[in-house]
């Protein structure tokens, strides 16, 4: 026996974690004798309950009898009209304290009470509370009501009940009177009805251990002896593994840890193996966690950045049969069709371009073809200077002549088209200077492309009317001779950031999925990612792109500054020229009238 009771003890004390079964038959256990407990409880709250009910119905029949005894009335009438009370003594001797006693000796009442229009005690089971107001509050009764009642009054706890007492002949409440049971007596009838009650609670918790018990042997025989968490963990590789091949999969048990974490899925989000870890507090952006809350929508997709890559997220359920395994993620790299889209966003506003050059060098070719018909040489020299000084080029743009870089200028040519359809004035800033040539066109119009697009939706939905987008260029040349630095700043009339963004930061509006639009992103069509991507790849570059100036409403709107190392070439400080290091660090000078 000692030896059973040594392993009794060394299995609940060991830190060995018990087998599901056990952990089950466990909570079956609990489970049943929670049941039990709180059927048993619920069932006595009611016959409680029953009992109390009934000794207050009881009361309120006992206190209409005496409050209708034609002697009670008369004789509280004449107490009443008297001024003042008699005295205990007469009181205890009168016929009100005869009546009331018969009356609670007759129905084993804990107390009949017989009281004037003040409340003042002209009968009691206790003479020397004669005389006294009554310790419960006696208003509803006096103002002619019938009440029951569950309180504690000088003779203990009671249901009762209070009934008023009219003058004879009339309906003026001249008393009341006041009935109670004693609620011990109440627990004395609940306590011969809980064994019955105690006797189906043993039998059902015997039941429940019972059955408890045969499930837990056909579950170790369905199972054939292996553990759900050793055939969770094959089944969940097993679904990973067919659903995500070549693409980043990242599995989620039902527990909440990381159960599958690929390669793929390593190289993608640029982290480390994160198998067994938990979900919740994993390094990885919030958008996939997002995905596996309990309110998602199965198979949404979403766009993310991370690691200077532009990733398509869905997850879906994994199940097998009707057991929930978890969540599977699914990770699918879209950058190389970003860049491919970036591309081709270049070619169209190439395109732009020498469609609006076609036509002008058609014009300037004509004009030239007039001079030289005509026989003035000197103004078509002249004619062909001023080509040379501003560019061949008539875009919408202010002060395009500061632009030199042909790749900048059609870019920024065709942007100032589109915006001038859309009732917006682009402009170059005063400060423009760029003496090299753009080298790396794919991510200059990247960032500066959806700087200039954010500035131009902006002015657009700005309530001020002289609706503009001002931008400022400038390349700083490279340290002996290499790759420059080019300094970008845009800036638009709206209305700024706005209120909300102010007051959680201007950090805010680089995250993955942030939009000032009116109309929520549509899941997978990228809006929300054009600041965290531009920034993104100014960072990779060693450069920044972040807020100068968050705005007002009514106008100037933001100011943002963008700084990209190593995209630019040839470019050569002249001596009297001091580039800027923090081209960012002055403000856009704005129209006087703005």
């Amino acid at each position: 026996m000692p030896r059973l009771t040594g392993r009794i003890i060394g299995r609940l004390t060991s830190r060995t974690p018990l087998r599901f079964s056990t952990q089950t038959l466990l909570l079956q256990l609990a489970v049943v004798a929670l049941v039990v407990l709180l059927t048993s409880a619920v069932h006595g709250w009611l016959t409680y309950d029953r009992l109390g009910r009934e000794a207050e119905n009881q009361a309120l029949t006992l206190a209409r009898t005496v409050a209708s005894d034609p002697q009670v009335r008369a004789e509280v009438q004449q107490i009443s009209a008297q001024p003042g009370t008699p005295p205990a003594a007469e009181l205890l001797a009168g016929p009100l304290m005869a009546a009331a006693e018969g009356a609670r000796t007759r129905t084993g009442a804990l107390f009949v009470v017989i009281t004037d229009e003040t409340g003042l005690r002209l009968a009691h089971p206790d003479a020397d509370r004669l005389g006294e107001r009554v310790s419960t509050d006696p208003s509803e009764a006096l103002a002619g009501k019938e009440v029951t009642t569950r309180n504690t009054g000088t003779l203990g706890p009671s249901a009762g009940a209070k009934v008023p007492v009219f003058a004879p002949g009339s309906d003026t409440v001249v008393g009341e009177v006041s009935v109670g049971y004693s609620t011990e007596t109440i627990g004395q009838s609940l306590a011969r009805d809980i064994i019955p009650i105690a006797l189906t609670a043993a039998g059902a918790l015997l039941v429940g251990v019972l059955a408890s018990f045969l499930l837990r042997r056909r579950l170790q025989r369905l199972t054939l002896g292996l553990e759900p968490e050793e055939i969770s963990t094959l089944v969940h590789d097993q679904v990973a593994v067919l659903q995500g091949v070549d693409d980043g999969v990242i599995g989620v048990a039902a527990g909440g840890r990381i159960s599958v974490f690929n390669s793929a899925a390593q190289r993608l989000l640029g982290q480390p193996d994160l198998t067994g870890a938990p979900w919740a507090d994993a390094p990885v952006p919030a958008q996939l966690l997002a995905l596996t809350r309990a309110d998602a929508a199965e198979g949404d997709a979403v766009e993310l950045v991370a690691g200077g890559r532009v990733l398509v997220a869905s997850a879906r359920k994994a199940l097998h049969g009707r057991e929930d395994l978890g969540w599977v993620v699914m990770l699918r790299d879209r950058t190389e069709l970003q860049q491919l889209t970036r591309q081709l966003d270049a070619v169209g506003t190439m395109s732009t371009a020498l469609r609006a050059q076609r036509h002008e060098f058609a014009n300037q070719l004509h004009t030239i073809a007039g001079f030289m018909s005509i026989g003035q040489h000197q103004q078509a020299r002249d004619y062909l200077a001023r080509l040379a000084a501003t560019g061949p080029l008539n875009f919408p743009v202010d002060q395009a002549q500061l632009l030199q870089d042909p790749y900048l200028q059609a870019f920024l040519g065709a942007k100032g088209v589109e915006a001038d359809e859309r009732g917006v004035s682009l402009r170059l800033g005063p400060e423009t200077l760029v003496r090299g040539h753009v080298t790396e066109p794919q991510e200059v119009t990247t960032v500066l492309g959806n700087l200039i697009d954010n500035a131009v939706n902006a002015a657009v939905a700005g309530s001020a009317t002289d609706r503009w987008v001002e931008v400022e260029v400038l390349d700083e040349p490279g340290e002996g001779g290499g790759a420059g630095t080019l300094h970008v700043v845009v800036g638009d009339s709206g209305d700024g950031l706005g209120p909300a963004v102010a007051a959680v930061g201007s950090e805010a509006v680089f995250a993955e999925g942030f939009t000032t639009a009116e109309r929520p992103a549509r899941a997978g069509g990228g809006q929300g990612l054009g600041l965290a991507l531009s920034r993104q790849l100014a960072r990779r570059r060693g450069g920044d792109v972040r807020v100068l100036d968050p705005g007002s409403p009514g106008g100037p709107g933001a100011v943002f500054v963008a700084t990209l190392p190593g995209t630019t070439a040839g470019t050569t400080g002249a001596p009297d020229a001091q580039p800027a290091t923090e081209p960012a660090a002055e403000p856009i000078e704005r129209d006087s009238d703005v």
